[in-house]
């Protein structure tokens, strides 16, 4: 039989465009979370910055959050924007252990500014993280039954999104999360920004969460900047 497996979403504060010192932060929630794995929120690293240079995933300013995964067996799921083949841009997630990190997911559904500079990522994506199978998601993407329904098809235990909300937002954050916890009978797990996260964003949502398949809320966050809430997902 698998493990528990211990999940935590984390709102950290950011500074747009800086991603060496996004990735200092980022390695302190990891370390602060005690979790296997740690999910951030959409453009994390950069901040909602959709001019901001793509991230490569051999970037040496993501070693900071190399070494904390390394040092907790964590891998986070940090919010970047990253290029690829033809010029083209993505919205993207990257996997970060304790030895490198990889591309694991291009959001899907893009927003009107955003469809201006980045292409929509052309599948669904899961990641295996000890037998548990976590289906990925970026912000819009929750908000389209069509997305959670393809996920759901690929077989997952839980639906992990990072997203950006204006406090104004946040109730339709949670109907979001709700619904496809109870649509596809999966965990969701929900990292949202908080504070300022440039873009025009001077004040985020929070409010990052974890529902279990029921639909019911099992731990959430405030919207205060730092805030760190984990969930055992059994």
């Amino acid at each position: 039989m698998r493990e528990p497996l211990v999940i935590a979403v984390a709102q950290p504060s950011c500074l747009p465009y800086d991603v060496a010192a996004n990735a200092v932060t980022h390695a302190e929630a990891v370390r602060a979370a005690e979790a296997r794995v740690v999910v951030f929120p959409e453009l994390s690293l950069t901040g909602y910055e959709l001019d901001a240079p793509a991230i490569s995933a051999d970037d040496p300013r993501l070693a900071p959050l190399i070494e904390a995964c390394a040092e907790t067996g964590s891998l986070a799921l940090a919010g970047a924007p990253v290029g690829g083949e033809a010029g083209r841009a993505y919205i993207a997630i990257l996997a970060v252990d304790g030895t490198r990190a990889s591309v694991a997911y291009r959001k899907m559904w893009l927003g009107t500014e955003e469809a201006e500079r980045f292409t929509a990522g052309d599948k669904p994506a899961v990641l295996q993280v000890d037998g548990w199978r976590l289906g990925l998601a970026v912000c819009k993407d929750t908000g389209v039954p069509e997305h959670a329904a393809d996920v759901a098809a690929l077989g997952v235990d839980a639906y992990v999104a990072g997203t950006l909300k204006t406090p104004e937002e946040s109730a339709v954050q949670d109907e979001r999360a709700r619904r496809v916890a109870t649509d596809h009978r999966v965990w969701v797990a929900v990292a949202s920004f908080a504070g300022s996260t440039g873009g025009g964003f001077s004040r985020a949502a929070g409010r990052s969460g974890i529902w279990a398949s029921g639909g019911a809320v099992v731990t959430q966050a405030g919207p205060e900047v730092g805030a760190i809430v984990r969930a055992t997902l059994q």
